[in-house]
């Protein structure tokens, strides 16, 4: 076993320091500060209970044990692997001492090559720049084994983060002047690498490890021979730091190319050429490319480029994350805020270094340390208010005072005041929203001509049905939220599919598609979430906004298409109550919560005794239909309401708001399936005497054509 490993595991059993035999393993067992990269962390509670650095060091040290190498390259290889780290370790104390020092801690592999040099001697400092003149020479084995060590600490990782766009291919420099000097030859070189980059990626994950080999293998089999390439065009190295977007379905090309129609000019991102980017994918990967090169320029209109070497994007990652029931997810609370904020941002502003003042509640920020005057730091800074209310957000998920807490957030930002943007749970909704699919597929019988707009289209599973099953028709999804078209433009990209998507008002679609072009306007499941969220003439649950939506249908409609919809429905007559007895023992206290929780209007109950009540039957069902979603959905649902007119209303409310222009084809309702088999060990539904009856239809399906 190597002696680190030993070293590593007497530290683990006894819980005391090496007393200064290892002093590399003190470092880093004494971090108080936890420096590691988000990107691969699941969760960050998980980050308080271990220290992250040692683990990474002893799984690198376990790969170089087992692999068959001569007992050389596995000397060198060991001696950099426990030094490589040492800068992200040290108590607060010691940190402050090194920064005093000249140490670099931020640029984790030159300050980790200070650290080795102090402690081994021999060589002088100026060896610790990459970018210094041809190094020292080294007299004697030992002090050539200090120079080789020093030089693989100070490019530890920079052969993957070339692969990823971060570094420009000079960095690695350092490498091939071991030839050029005669400390090594260009084969014990490439033989070195492979074995340190096998250790330091497949530590980090070794299926990264074997998606990356091969790119590897070609990059260090170039550095050996001393060509370093030139310099990668800033585009190509933008498109690397993008690769975790692009894999999701990014358009890079395309949406690039639009960027520029609209006044985007790459040509002042060109001074960062010879930066390094840290942290750049694991802060900015799920913003868009449009968010993503507004920050680029903002990083490179704000600040002085010439004598830089490093951007860290650092502060980002370290603010964009939070837990959510245990796992890592990003703080989609801040994202939408800082999206928001870029949007307000013209690029000729940006590019002018003229950025107008945005909201008091949040700014971007580029600083610069005494200390480290080579390297900016970027960052989006939130007010004292913004940050206390982001953090009741996150706590108020647990709870009903969600929903408040929301439009609280929604007011200081001046962000949308609907719910379509489901916050903390949107990968959840989309993923129900998909699984609907058996229903919605009866919608394709109805389907008329070659242009089809679905409205609120959620994950696109009818964008697909349509795909699939109607080749000769053009579906084109039309949704409000951002998020909702920008995940599935991601979707049509990474699954090739030919419909479109649409940012637009479902109230004003006249504003985003020609009147007249339009041969099928579907609302699935969609007319209730408008009547509930969108305030019309400052009132939700209002049934002018459902008026309006198909008026503004209508107008965009071709004469002879129609307008499908399917939706909630409530029974008739209205008045008739229904008994409902709970099988479950916290039913009751469920009730009484929704009863005080629901927006739409005043549920009526009536308790009749400890496991029973009597209340109106479009009540009743409204309750069942969230108490059959359960907690996840609560904070939502309560917001909603589903059934919003009884048959002969509906029919009246489309004859009266259409008027001759259009003709119901078809109206039917139903229970939809499913929920009586989901409440059926839950609860029992009665008549006001007592006796069984059947839930009541949930759902309306409604064809109505365009008149000619």
């Amino acid at each position: 076993m190597l002696k680190s490993l030993q070293a590593i595991e007497a530290c683990r059993e006894t819980g005391k320091l090496s007393g200064g035999h290892f002093p590399w393993l003190d470092y880093i067992v004494q971090a108080e500060e936890t420096i590691v990269n988000l990107e691969r962390v699941a969760s960050l509670h998980e980050l308080e209970y271990i220290n992250p650095v040692l683990d990474y060091v002893e799984r690198s040290l376990r790969l170089l044990d087992s692999l068959p190498l001569s007992y050389w390259v596995k000397e060198l290889v060991e001696e950099t692997l426990v030094w490589s780290e040492t800068a992200k370790g040290g108590t607060l104390r010691q940190r402050r001492q090194w920064q005093a020092e000249g140490i670099n801690i931020f640029a984790h592999n030159i300050g980790s090559a200070q650290l080795y040099l102090r402690h081994t001697g021999g060589i002088g400092e100026e060896e610790h720049d990459p970018e210094s003149a041809p190094g020292l020479k080294a007299d004697g084995a030992e002090a050539e084994k200090r120079v080789i060590v020093h030089r693989l600490i100070e490019t530890h990782g920079l052969i993957g983060q070339q692969i990823r766009g971060e570094v420009p291919p000079s960095v690695n420099r350092p490498l091939p002047r071991m030839v050029e000097e005669g400390l090594l030859t260009a084969d014990e070189l490439e033989r070195l690498l492979f074995a340190l980059n096998h250790c330091i990626i497949s530590a980090v994950s070794p299926e990264l490890w074997q998606e990356v080999r091969p790119q590897v293998m070609k990059l260090i089999a170039l550095i050996s021979s001393g060509d370093l390439h030139a310099e990668v065009p800033m585009k190509e190295r933008l498109r690397r730091m993008r690769a975790g977007a692009i894999a999701g379905g990014e358009d890079y090309d395309t949406e690039w190319d639009a960027l520029l129609q609209e006044g985007f000019n790459p040509d002042v991102l060109e001074p960062m050429q010879p930066v390094t980017f840290w942290y750049v994918e694991s802060a900015l990967q799920t913003f868009s490319l449009e968010q993503f090169l507004k920050v680029m320029a903002l990083t490179a209109c704000g600040s002085k480029l010439s004598s830089l070497n490093h951007i860290s994007y650092e502060a980002v990652m370290n603010s964009i994350y939070y837990d959510y029931k245990g796992a890592k997810k990003i703080n989609v609370y801040k994202k939408r805020i800082i999206e928001k904020y870029l949007s307000g941002l013209a690029w000729e502003d940006i590019l002018n270094g003229s950025t107008p003042p945005g909201n008091p509640h949040l700014i971007h920020r580029l600083r610069r340390e005494e200390h480290l005057p080579d390297t900016l730091f970027f960052n989006f800074e939130f007010s004292p208010a913004a940050e206390k209310l982001i953090e009741f957000c996150i706590e108020a998920e647990k709870s009903a005072l969600y929903e408040r807490a929301v439009l609280l957030l929604f007011d200081l930002f001046e962000l949308r005041r609907d719910a379509f943007d489901r916050f903390h749970n949107e990968d959840t909704y989309l993923s129900q929203m998909n699984g609907t699919a058996d229903y919605k597929a009866v919608i394709l019988e109805y389907v008329t001509g070659r242009k089809v707009l679905d409205i609120g289209p959620g994950g696109g599973v009818l964008l697909d049905l349509i795909e699939e099953r109607m080749p000769g028709v053009i579906p084109v999804g039309i949704d409000i939220s951002s998020n909702v078209v920008e995940a599935l433009r991601q979707k049509k990209q990474r699954e090739g599919r030919r419909w479109e998507v649409l940012q637009g008002d479902a109230l004003n679609l006249k504003d985003f598609v020609e009147p007249g072009t339009v041969d099928t306007v579907i609302f699935s499941s969609i007319l209730h979430e408008l009547y509930s969220y969108v305030p019309l003439n400052g009132k939700k649950f209002n049934h002018a906004t459902v008026a309006a939506a198909l008026v503004s249908s209508l107008e965009v409609l071709a004469d002879g298409g129609v307008i499908i919809i399917r939706d909630g429905i409530m029974s008739e007559p209205p008045e008739q109550r229904r008994r409902v007895r709970f099988l479950e023992t916290d039913g009751m206290a469920a009730l009484e919560r929704y009863a005080k929780d629901f927006a739409g209007r005043d549920i009526q109950v009536e308790r009749v005794n400890e496991h029973e009540v009597l209340l109106p039957v479009n009540d009743a069902m409204e309750f069942l239909y969230t108490y059959t979603w359960g907690e996840e959905a609560y904070i939502h649902e309560v917001q909603e309401q589903f059934g919003y007119f009884t048959p002969s209303q509906y029919k009246s409310f489309i004859e009266q708001t259409l008027g001759g222009q259009a003709r119901i084809e078809v109206f039917r309702h139903y229970l939809q399936e499913g929920y009586t088999e989901a409440l059926q060990d839950r609860i029992i539904i009665m008549d006001e005497d007592g006796r069984e009856v059947p839930l009541p239809d949930s759902t309306c399906f409604i064809v109505i054509r365009k008149e000619g």
